[in-house]
């Protein structure tokens, strides 16, 4: 892809949080970002590093992750295409809490601070906006830690397989595929469980006849018993 021509405001307008600003604000917005290639193990930043910007997957995958003293990773949040991420950390003025590292070769879109406040000035209802986005980043993260505290890590692996699935598609019976995104460890790390856990529940699941694997690919054979299965 040559970044130079790139179309930064028409990639913006299909984003929800800029869907509403006409062209001449997505122009402005646009001049205040930036685009950036990322090779795969690249760092986008790290702990402690200021914050002034938030971003935008565009294409590839992110991973945010925390260490422990002793250096053992946790996967906070997987950050996939039209994504974004550090929104609510960049109103606070204080630097990174945690990293920022690209799974896949990745193409970041950086939004400036200076570019989201001089918006939030001209149009008060693009600060009702962020804040939107900001609290469906807070509902998923609640979401999480009723997951991690209320259900079995086999219950965790079923929803993350399910998760993209409408209630009425776990009843049709259809078949589907998905494809992980990334590493199974790098998802058992998001899940709060270790890879051979993981590993483990997906053969029960394939064994009990609910899924077919293939390396990546899961294919679900049945998503309504899939999803009732008192696997624990």
């Amino acid at each position: 892809m040559d970044l130079e021509k790139f179309d930064l405001p028409r990639y913006l307008s299909v984003l929800p949080l800029f869907s509403d600003l006409e062209p001449t604000e997505l122009k402005r917005m646009a001049d205040g970002c930036a685009l950036r290639r990322l090779a795969r193990g690249e760092m986008v930043f790290r702990v402690g590093t200021p914050c002034e910007e938030f971003h935008v997957t565009v294409l590839g995958q992110v991973k945010l992750f925390g260490l422990s003293p002793a250096g053992q990773e946790k996967v906070i949040e997987l950050v996939g295409p039209g994504q974004s991420f550090a929104e609510a950390l960049m109103f606070t003025g204080r630097p990174y809490i945690v990293n920022a590292q690209a799974l896949t070769d990745t193409l970041l879109l950086t939004v400036k601070k200076h570019a989201v406040l001089t918006e939030i000035d001209h149009d008060s209802r693009f600060a009702l906006r962020m804040l939107a986005g900001i609290s469906r980043r807070l509902h998923g993260l609640v979401h999480d830690v009723q997951a991690y505290a209320l259900h079995s890590g086999a219950q965790r692996v079923i929803g993350y397989l399910l998760r993209d699935q409408a209630a009425e598609d776990c009843v049709s019976g259809e078949v589907f595929t998905v494809s992980l995104p990334v590493s199974k460890a790098t998802i058992a790390s998001r899940l709060s469980l270790t890879p051979e856990y993981f590993s483990r529940v997906l053969h029960d699941l394939e064994d009990a006849g609910l899924i077919e694997i293939d390396k990546r690919d899961i294919r679900i054979l049945d998503a309504r018993r899939l999803a009732e299965h008192p696997l624990h």
